[in-house]
Protein backbone atom coordinates (compact mmCIF):
# COMPACT_ATOMS: atom_id res chain seq x y z
CA UNK A 1 0.00 0.00 0.00
CA UNK A 2 0.95 3.73 -0.64
CA UNK A 3 1.60 5.77 2.24
CA UNK A 4 -0.86 8.54 3.34
CA UNK A 5 0.37 12.06 3.74
CA UNK A 6 -1.19 15.00 6.21
CA UNK A 7 -0.97 18.24 6.01
CA UNK A 8 -1.34 20.89 8.91
CA UNK A 9 -1.78 24.12 6.79
CA UNK A 10 -0.40 27.73 8.42
CA UNK A 11 0.25 30.77 6.60
CA UNK A 12 3.48 30.90 7.50
CA UNK A 13 4.65 26.98 8.14
CA UNK A 14 3.11 23.85 7.11
CA UNK A 15 3.61 20.19 9.22
CA UNK A 16 3.65 17.05 7.36
CA UNK A 17 3.33 13.74 8.68
CA UNK A 18 3.46 10.54 6.98
CA UNK A 19 2.07 6.80 7.70
CA UNK A 20 3.55 3.39 7.55
CA UNK A 21 3.03 1.21 4.41
CA UNK A 22 0.32 -0.51 6.26
CA UNK A 23 -1.47 2.81 8.19
CA UNK A 24 -1.28 1.92 10.82
CA UNK A 25 1.44 4.40 12.48
CA UNK A 26 1.79 8.02 11.84
CA UNK A 27 4.83 10.09 12.27
CA UNK A 28 6.11 14.04 12.23
CA UNK A 29 8.12 14.12 8.97
CA UNK A 30 8.93 17.86 8.02
CA UNK A 31 7.94 21.41 8.36
CA UNK A 32 7.52 23.55 5.18
CA UNK A 33 7.81 27.10 4.90
CA UNK A 34 4.89 28.50 3.56
CA UNK A 35 6.48 30.97 1.16
CA UNK A 36 3.55 31.25 -1.29
CA UNK A 37 1.72 28.08 -3.47
CA UNK A 38 4.46 27.32 -6.06
CA UNK A 39 7.48 26.61 -3.41
CA UNK A 40 5.20 24.81 -1.16
CA UNK A 41 3.92 22.43 -4.31
CA UNK A 42 7.56 21.87 -5.35
CA UNK A 43 8.22 20.27 -1.91
CA UNK A 44 5.25 18.14 -1.65
CA UNK A 45 5.84 16.68 -5.48
CA UNK A 46 9.15 15.78 -3.80
CA UNK A 47 7.60 13.90 -0.63
CA UNK A 48 4.87 12.46 -2.41
CA UNK A 49 7.74 11.01 -4.81
CA UNK A 50 9.91 10.26 -2.34
CA UNK A 51 7.79 8.33 0.13
CA UNK A 52 5.42 7.02 -2.47
CA UNK A 53 2.32 8.78 -1.03
CA UNK A 54 -1.30 7.71 -2.12
CA UNK A 55 -3.12 9.97 -1.02
CA UNK A 56 -3.22 13.52 1.01
CA UNK A 57 -5.22 14.25 4.48
CA UNK A 58 -5.59 18.02 4.77
CA UNK A 59 -6.60 19.06 8.31
CA UNK A 60 -9.47 20.92 7.78
CA UNK A 61 -9.72 23.92 10.55
CA UNK A 62 -13.52 24.44 11.97
CA UNK A 63 -14.61 26.52 14.69
CA UNK A 64 -15.43 24.76 17.61
CA UNK A 65 -19.14 24.34 17.17
CA UNK A 66 -18.00 22.53 13.64
CA UNK A 67 -18.73 25.89 11.57
CA UNK A 68 -16.70 27.03 8.90
CA UNK A 69 -14.15 30.29 9.23
CA UNK A 70 -12.40 32.33 6.96
CA UNK A 71 -8.91 29.86 8.10
CA UNK A 72 -11.37 27.00 6.68
CA UNK A 73 -11.86 29.05 3.32
CA UNK A 74 -8.39 29.75 2.95
CA UNK A 75 -7.47 26.23 3.71
CA UNK A 76 -10.47 24.72 1.20
CA UNK A 77 -8.84 27.23 -1.38
CA UNK A 78 -5.24 25.44 -0.97
CA UNK A 79 -6.78 22.34 -1.02
CA UNK A 80 -8.42 22.76 -4.41
CA UNK A 81 -5.35 23.80 -5.89
CA UNK A 82 -3.46 20.61 -4.72
CA UNK A 83 -6.34 18.93 -6.34
CA UNK A 84 -5.98 20.91 -9.49
CA UNK A 85 -2.29 19.99 -9.81
CA UNK A 86 -1.53 17.13 -8.36
CA UNK A 87 -2.51 13.66 -9.50
CA UNK A 88 -3.37 12.12 -6.08
CA UNK A 89 -6.95 11.92 -3.98
CA UNK A 90 -6.84 14.41 -1.39
CA UNK A 91 -9.25 14.61 1.57
CA UNK A 92 -10.17 17.20 4.12
CA UNK A 93 -9.93 16.22 8.01
CA UNK A 94 -11.44 18.01 11.11
CA UNK A 95 -8.08 19.10 12.73
CA UNK A 96 -9.85 21.26 15.61
CA UNK A 97 -8.04 20.90 18.63
CA UNK A 98 -4.25 19.42 17.10
CA UNK A 99 -2.44 22.32 17.66
CA UNK A 100 -2.90 22.25 21.33
CA UNK A 101 -2.62 18.37 21.48
CA UNK A 102 0.71 19.10 19.70
CA UNK A 103 1.86 21.30 22.53
CA UNK A 104 0.91 18.94 25.27
CA UNK A 105 2.39 15.88 23.39
CA UNK A 106 5.53 17.47 22.83
CA UNK A 107 5.59 19.01 26.24
CA UNK A 108 5.13 15.58 27.65
CA UNK A 109 8.25 14.38 25.42
CA UNK A 110 10.49 17.31 27.57
CA UNK A 111 10.81 18.96 24.67
CA UNK A 112 11.28 23.44 25.58
CA UNK A 113 8.74 25.75 24.13
CA UNK A 114 11.37 26.89 22.07
CA UNK A 115 12.17 24.12 20.48
CA UNK A 116 8.20 22.12 20.56
CA UNK A 117 7.66 25.20 18.56
CA UNK A 118 9.92 24.61 15.84
CA UNK A 119 8.06 20.50 16.09
CA UNK A 120 4.77 21.83 16.75
CA UNK A 121 3.02 21.79 13.39
CA UNK A 122 4.71 18.44 12.12
CA UNK A 123 3.63 16.81 15.33
CA UNK A 124 -0.05 18.48 14.24
CA UNK A 125 0.34 16.74 11.34
CA UNK A 126 1.35 13.22 12.60
CA UNK A 127 -1.84 13.99 15.35
CA UNK A 128 -4.50 14.62 12.29
CA UNK A 129 -3.14 10.98 10.48
CA UNK A 130 -3.28 9.59 13.19
CA UNK A 131 -7.23 10.85 13.97
CA UNK A 132 -7.91 9.52 10.42
CA UNK A 133 -5.85 6.25 10.56
CA UNK A 134 -7.93 5.57 14.24
CA UNK A 135 -11.36 6.28 12.20
CA UNK A 136 -10.45 3.24 9.51
CA UNK A 137 -10.19 0.72 11.98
Amino acid sequence: MKRLLALDHGSVRIGTAISDPLHIFAKPLKVIQNRGFKPVLSELQDIIQAQDIGMIILGLPLAIEGGKTQRTLEVESFGEKLKKHLDIELIYWDERYSSAEADTELIKLGYSWQESRNLKDAMAAALILKSYLESLS
